[in-house]
Order: structure tokens, then sequence, then C-alpha cells
């Protein structure tokens, strides 16, 4: 963690680095620590084909076509597994008596995916997921830090061979070798944690991905163990898959906050949600699309930009300029 944070590999998340060691010893971010337990969740939606992974990169071929991550298009994962980890520590503390204990979700100094695999849940993909030859990737991890003691569950052994699929996909060259992320080149990161303009050499490597990204993962072999999640909170939202560019590019403020109320998405706020659509708007239209999308991309564009932010605009007319003629709003 320390090597990693020293090469600058996470950006502007600077909360990676503010809590020092924390992340790595569970006592001294909670005091009294002696267990954790690491759950699970499976998160594809319950009515996902055999042949998802196939559907979900012909979605990249489809350049007008919005393209959000697998995981963010139902509820807000947080709410969801933090709930239900609750109930299992109350059960836990039913069982055994006064018990202190606190529940995480990707929302505290945390070292998730590490607690995961040293406990049995999958080993380290090369892409640094866990993965799970039961499941795939396709699920969240959160974690219960107990004040009992508990019998440890050993590792698993790492299964991804001689593959590096996963390293050869990434679009924009984010994993620089097997467990090597650099979190600044990586879109997950540059559509959802950065704030500011997207690097212009980046911009034509998203694509249409407008929050998120699931490369990686989609040619993992393992991902064909992948599970169905039962809860209809992971069911898709209408708008959130399959929904145009151009639609999506529309939306007001007070429709994004309505239509994202719940989601993992609304955290990224509507500015943010704009300049990435721009972006993919933009490799759309160097795509050369036929003359009616052409036009209505621009006018999109162009419409948009009479009432955006600075940061918007700014990706607004790199975006029209890659359709040729200028940048004009």
């Amino acid at each position: 963690m320390k090597a990693w944070l020293g090469a600058g590999f996470h950006g502007d998340m600077g909360y990676m680095a503010s809590h020092g060691l924390k992340r790595a010893r569970p006592a001294e971010l909670v005091p009294g620590t002696v267990s954790v337990v690491t759950a699970r969740m499976d998160y594809l939606p319950r009515d996902t084909p055999d042949d998802w992974p196939s559907r979900e990169l012909a979605r990249l071929q489809r350049p007008g076509e919005a393209v959000v991550s697998v995981y963010a298009r139902g509820r807000d994962y947080h709410k969801v597994l933090r709930n239900r980890l609750q109930k299992l520590a109350d059960r836990i503390a039913q069982a055994v008596g006064p018990l202190g204990h606190r529940v995480f979700t990707d929302s505290a100094p945390v070292l998730e995916a590490e607690l995961a695999s040293r406990s049995g849940q999958g080993w380290r993909g090369k892409h640094t997921l866990v993965l799970s030859r039961e499941a795939g990737s396709m699920f969240f991890l959160g974690e219960i830090y107990l004040d009992i003691a508990l019998p440890p569950s050993e590792p698993v052994s790492p299964h991804c061979g001689s593959c590096s699929a996963c390293i050869e996909v990434c679009p924009t060259q984010a994993i620089l070798g097997p467990h090597r992320l650099d979190a600044r080149r990586c879109i997950s990161y540059l559509t959802i944690e950065h704030a500011g303009a997207i690097p212009e050499d980046l911009r034509p490597l998203m694509g249409n991905r407008i929050y998120g990204c699931d490369d990686c993962q989609l040619v993992c072999p393992w991902n064909k163990f992948a599970q169905r999640s039962p809860l209809p909170d992971f069911d898709e939202r209408e708008g959130l898959s399959g929904a145009t560019l151009i639609e999506l590019l529309a939306w007001s403020e007070d429709e994004f906050l309505r239509r994202t109320e719940g989601s993992p998405i609304r955290r990224i706020g509507h500015e943010r949600w704009l300049r990435n659509i721009a972006v993919a708007m933009g490799n759309a239209l160097r795509v050369r699309p036929d003359a009616g999308a052409h036009l209505a991309l621009r006018a999109a564009l162009q419409s948009r930009a009479a009432d955006a932010s600075a940061l918007v605009r700014e990706h607004v007319a790199w975006a029209l300029r890659q359709a040729g003629g200028g940048d004009a709003f």
C-alpha cells in the first residue's frame, strides 16, 4: 500500500493516504478489534442472461449508447450490504452475548480486498479484484469488525495461471502488470472519483463508458461462474441500461437527482455526469456517424453548453472538435 501511494497511483483519492496504516491495522481503526468477518454479495441482476459478458461487450461497439457499469444500474450497494451486515452482527450478538462491532462496506479505511483474500473469499486477480471459483468477481465486499476471537479461515490459492486477458483488454492500460493498477488511468476512477477535467489523452480511450468500466471483468474466464443476485435491489433501473447519450445529456439537475435517488451514481453529481457524457459523445463523433446522427449529437452538445458550468463547457468544446469544424456553441 505504501509503495502504491508513494508512486502516486491513487491520484485525487487523498482519503487513501489520510489514515496512514489504519487501513492495514484493523485494531487501530476500531480499538478492541480481534477478528474480522468478511462477506461478499453478488450483484448481477436477477434476469441476467447467460451470455451477459458478450452482450455487455457489444454495448461498447454502439457509440451512441451510454454504458453504465453493471454494479451501478440498481440500488446503492452501500445501503443494501451495510443493512444486511448489521442484521448478521445482531444475530451473532444474540448467539454469543454482548458484542463490540462495526460494519463496513467501501465506507472507511479498510483493505477490503486484502481481508477478503486472506480470509478465503477468493484470490486477488491480476486486475487486483477478488476472484472466486464459485462466483467470479461480480460481487461486493463487506466486513464486520468484532471484539471476540474467532477461528481463522484459510486463504485459497490463486487460479489465474498464465491468463492476462484483463491486462490486455484495459482500454487505458491502467493495469501496468499483474496486481499493479494506476488508478489515474482507470476509467472507473476518471468517471467517478476524479473531480476535474479528464486528461485529453485519455478521453478518446473512454469510448461510451460514462460511469465506471467493466472490461477487465467481462473478459475474465472466471466470470462464467458469476452469480445472479436474488434481491430486486440490483435490478436495472430504467434509463441506466440501453439509454442513448443524447437522452442522458438532456437530464436537468432535478431529473438527474430524481432518477438517481438511492443509486451510487448520485454521488458524482450532475456536473460530472454531464462531463462524462460529453466525452462519450465526442467519441461517438470521432467514429464519423451518419449525417443524421452527426447533426443530432452536435445539436445536443451545443444546446447543453448554453447553461453549463466551465468544466462541462470545456468537455463539450472538446467533443465538438472531434466532429471537425471547431467547437462553436
